[in-house]
């Protein structure tokens, strides 16, 4: 292979790892949901960044925004949900932790099977 060839089969295989890693998180994210997790954050808060991250941050996630657009109070429906700290989990069990959690934890408390990062 020519320097171009071998730069372009660096591209694509690149490409395929972060896409395949993507499909996993993805899966996972939206098999939560399907259980019934929600989880309740802000755009503010530095563990529900965290928390995020954890998921390569999915579109899939059961995010809540609670923040007004402003950040100075929270919305209607998170008062209502009773969520009182950030990042808050509720489950279909009626379960309540109100921390990050590792996708371990929440495998475990909605039976989702955990994602396999492809080494």
């Amino acid at each position: 292979l020519n320097n171009t060839a071998r730069q372009q089969e660096i591209i694509n295989n690149s490409e395929k790892i972060v896409e395949s890693r993507m499909t996993i998180y993805d899966t996972f994210a939206q098999c939560l949901s399907d259980a019934g997790a929600k989880f309740y954050g802000a755009y503010w808060c530095p563990h529900c960044q965290e928390q995020k991250k954890l998921f390569q941050n999915s579109k899939n996630l059961p995010y809540i925004e609670c923040s007004t657009p402003d950040g100075n109070a929270m919305i209607q429906m998170c008062i209502d949900e009773k969520i009182s700290g950030y990042p808050t989990w509720k489950f279909a069990d009626g379960s309540v932790l109100d921390r990050v959690l590792s996708l371990e934890v929440l495998a475990e408390k909605t039976g989702c099977a955990l994602p396999v990062v492809p080494q």
